[in-house]
């Protein structure tokens, strides 16, 4: 069973849920160790006191609060975690939203909530299905390692899963960073529309949803362990500096998609869109030719 991260409660109400939270997710990364590359060795980080130069140990390193260079107010844990907050010891649901109405960047990791014994199972199956009868889920706050936090509970299967999520001043204005402003046509819209429409999934259990990242570093390391060479990457396509042509771009893209997928027809056009498809055809070559003019008049 995975190692629980902390216990306590879910306030809903006048219900008490008690809980214990266990991770939702698995880290199946490949780590480093920093090493000495002359011999191998591993290489630690040392705390060592500013003051004394000298290596302390954990037992005497605590938290601290600079308020200026020449004071420290000291913090210890104790005192963190006898704070007076309502979110110290629950994790208090303070409203329910229907899950569209959830912006995802707000969301973090996932954890899941198990029932801390026989006493938390009705109350833990009243709220799971209240969740799910009603397609909300349920805003709360929680204090977890020095801070208050907001999270999102939802259900997934039988349990239910806590969402860190972010206070609406951690989201930064992506104002700043927008494109200048465009103008694209219908055909350019119709043809991403199909090209969306050859990489729709029902779900991520397909071959392509994997990490291949970590795959190439496993090859490497097996590589470099059996002493031969590792696998070369194929050269990037030389870039023709040209301006692209964002509906070959789209026809393409259609092409490739169907052939990965071995469907028939893998070089239709992307213009062919229903209801529009006779229609459309004369007046793509016009908007093509005029879009190709463009350049020419304003030079």
């Amino acid at each position: 069973m995975p190692r629980t991260i902390w216990s306590g409660a879910i306030s809903f109400g006048l219900v008490t849920v008690p809980i214990h939270v266990v991770s939702a997710t698995e880290d199946h990364s490949i780590h480093f160790h920093r090493v000495h590359l002359e011999d191998m060795a591993r290489v630690r980080t040392r705390k060592v006191c500013e003051l004394e130069d000298r290596e302390v140990a954990t037992s005497e390193i605590g938290k601290g609060y600079e308020i200026a260079r020449d004071q420290v107010i000291p913090i210890s844990d104790e005192e963190l975690r006898d704070l007076p907050l309502p979110t110290a010891k629950a994790i208090e649901i303070v409203a329910f939203m229907p899950w569209e109405s959830i912006d995802p960047i707000r969301i973090g990791d996932g954890y899941y909530l198990a029932p801390d014994g026989q006493v938390a199972a009705k109350p833990y199956k009243l709220l799971r299905q209240a969740l799910e009868r009603s397609s909300r889920v349920a805003v709360a706050r929680y204090a977890w390692s020095g801070r208050e936090r907001l999270g999102l509970l939802r259900v997934r299967g039988e349990a239910i899963v806590l969402h860190a999520m972010r206070w609406p001043d951690e989201i930064r204005d992506p104002s700043s960073l927008l494109p200048p402003a465009v103008e694209l046509t219908d055909e350019e819209i119709d043809g991403a529309l199909a090209l969306m429409d050859t990489m729709t999934r029902d779900d991520l259990n397909a071959p392509e949803f994997r990490d291949t990242y970590t795959e190439a570093v496993a090859e490497l390391i097996e590589a470099k362990r059996e002493h031969r060479e590792p696998p070369v990457a194929p050269e990037p396509a030389a870039e023709s500096g040209q301006i692209v042509d964002l509906m070959a771009a789209l026809q393409q893209s259609v092409s490739k998609a169907k052939e990965s997928r071995g469907e028939d027809g893998a070089h239709a056009d992307v213009h062919e869109i229903p209801k529009k498809r006779a229609a459309k055809k004369p007046a793509k070559k016009t908007a093509a030719k005029k879009t190709a003019r463009k350049p020419k008049k304003s030079a």
